[in-house]
């Protein structure tokens, strides 16, 4: 119980392959559609190429974008890229309703990601000063959220098994120096469905130990 109501487990749903416009269309519309007893959702999805930028993004960590797509989305953060490979996570969650702030929704993103990547033998970490969940300084998984009517929306994109190129036509989250790195690389796994299927169990007993 939270707040005197009954947390419901979120509604995972698996979306496929889809251009990133639509899906961040259709948070919002859930979002601001949304009742007080609706159900959370988590959606999983994969999206063409695509370069993002967030709400106080400095245009300038968009060093060469080339043919790839930029679009400015809603977000929290700097610059990301995201690609085919890349699991995308979106979390549309009644923060008031869990009675969990911001930071406590970070921290359990995040810590889904390492409890999942540790099952595949791989050691990875959190930082306060830059979220996102990084091995050996080098950037695993990003995260950016937005906040409204008190529920979330956006995520977090963990990289599996994609083109990591594009990488070096940006700043990543604003970082100059910055490394990306994905699961196949690390020699742990490039099954993305089976990254989707560990991870849904961890995400959900991440949020709920945020509620304690």
């Amino acid at each position: 119980m939270s707040n005197g109501v009954a947390v419901k487990p979120f509604v995972g749903r698996d979306l496929g392959l889809r251009p990133l416009p639509d899906v961040w269309a259709k948070m919002q519309r859930f979002t601001d559609e949304r009742l007080p007893e609706s159900a959370d959702e988590v959606w999983f999805v994969q999206h063409p190429k695509v370069f993002t930028l967030g709400l106080s993004a400095d245009p300038s960590h968009l060093l060469s974008p080339g043919d790839i797509p930029v679009v400015k989305i809603d977000r929290g953060g700097q610059v990301t890229y995201h690609g085919p490979g890349q699991l995308v996570v979106y979390v549309m969650l009644d923060l008031r309703r869990l009675n969990m702030g911001a930071r406590s929704l970070v921290e359990a993103l995040e810590g889904a990601v390492i409890e999942t990547v540790s099952g595949y033998g791989v050691k990875a970490y959190g930082r306060r000063d830059a979220p996102g969940v990084y091995v050996q300084g080098r950037k695993l998984a990003a995260v950016g959220l937005r906040i409204r009517r008190h529920c979330s929306y956006h995520g977090f994109a963990i990289n599996v098994d994609m083109e990591l190129e594009p990488f070096k036509r940006i700043n990543p989250c604003g970082f100059d120096d910055l490394e990306i790195t994905q699961l196949s690389a690390l020699g742990a796994i490039n099954d993305l469905a089976q990254v989707r299927q560990d991870l849904e169990p961890s995400l959900r007993s991440h949020l709920v130990r945020k509620l304690h």
